[in-house]
């Protein structure tokens, strides 16, 4: 199986490569470095592997996707261009049989953004079961750390002279337009937009993504108990998703529990009133290059753990 890393210098990339350079089922094809962005290289690559990982800005993957001719080859996308496109499955297997299916099949996958997987993870099956309304004003914040951002930004937090802003939390999507939203809103069948805070803070990798409810505004009789058991039942049977016991972590959660990790973590707080479910993972694994792997294993057939890190 050969298989080309368009992208393969930058974080996410470089994360794919490390997880697949070791396995012997794979060929990884690969470019000098003189050759990386060279259209005609690029386009005998990608025409030439039978998966395409890429690793790119929006407009660079849809432009590497305008380039493949060969209809056997098969991509997974880690950019936001193909997210909510018709025709690219929601690379996300655990959220329904459904979704699992697509990807087995699939020509062309999407693999879900970081903070969007924090949120899809708590909120799909929670409006899927009934529990949470598709209209419910739903408030979401998401730490990260700064490896998220990509070289650049991983360059100004590790450069010696970092600004003494940097030092502290930053939120930003001020402007509630994040490139994210978008997934956020369509993949769980939401009526309206979440109201959506994400914050990097000064640690290289791992992601604590927390949505709020409050129990009086949801159908039922809805606790922190039966919220938990409800999000329990529903990924019981999947291997890269662990649902902890009713308030796991208190007093404290740290962001970056999970770095380091392919799998994820879901932690329900509160009481009779008010819930939290916070989603812990790796913002480069589960929530990219261990997400990207784990579909391309699907793809393949073959158990969805190999090369991961859990």
């Amino acid at each position: 199986m050969k298989i080309y890393i368009d992208g393969s210098a930058g974080t996410t990339g470089l994360q794919i490569h490390d997880r697949l350079a070791a396995r012997r089922d794979l060929e990884l094809v690969t470019l000098p470095d003189e050759l990386r962005k060279d259209p005609s290289a690029r386009r005998d690559a990608l025409n030439g592997c039978d998966i395409a990982f890429l690793c790119l800005p929006d407009d660079a993957a849809r432009e590497a996707v305008s380039m493949i001719e060969n209809p056997a080859v098969r991509v997974i996308d880690a950019s936001t261009a193909h997210r909510t496109a018709e025709g690219w499955a929601y690379g996300f297997p655990e959220l329904s049989d459904e979704h699992r299916a697509a990807i087995e099949k699939g020509a062309r996958i999407a693999n879900p953004g970081c903070h969007a997987t924090g949120f899809t993870v708590s909120v799909y099956p929670l409006v899927k079961l009934g529990v949470v309304p598709a209209d419910y004003p739903l408030t979401c914040f998401s730490l990260t750390g700064y490896s998220g951002g990509g070289k650049k930004m991983i360059a100004d937090y590790q450069g010696p002279e970092k600004p003494e802003g940097l030092n502290a939390p930053r939120i930003y999507g001020l402007n509630q337009a994040h490139k994210h939203l978008p997934e956020m809103q369509k993949i769980c069948g939401l009526t309206r937009a979440p109201v959506f805070s994400p914050i990097v803070d000064d640690y290289y990798k791992g992601m604590a993504t927390t949505v709020t409810l409050h129990t009086d505004l949801l159908p039922g009789h809805q606790t922190a108990k039966t919220i938990r058991e409800a999000l329990d039942d529903y990924y019981r049977w999947q291997k890269l998703i662990n649902v902890a016991p009713l308030n796991w972590g208190t007093p404290m959660i740290d962001a970056n529990a999970f770095a380091g990790r392919d799998d994820l973590m879901l932690i329900v707080s509160g009481n009779d009133e008010r819930v939290t479910v916070t989603a812990l993972f790796d913002n480069l694994g589960k929530g990219a290059s261990g997400a990207a792997v784990q579909n391309m294993n699907i793809l393949m057939g073959v158990d969805e753990l190999t090369g991961l890190n859990v």
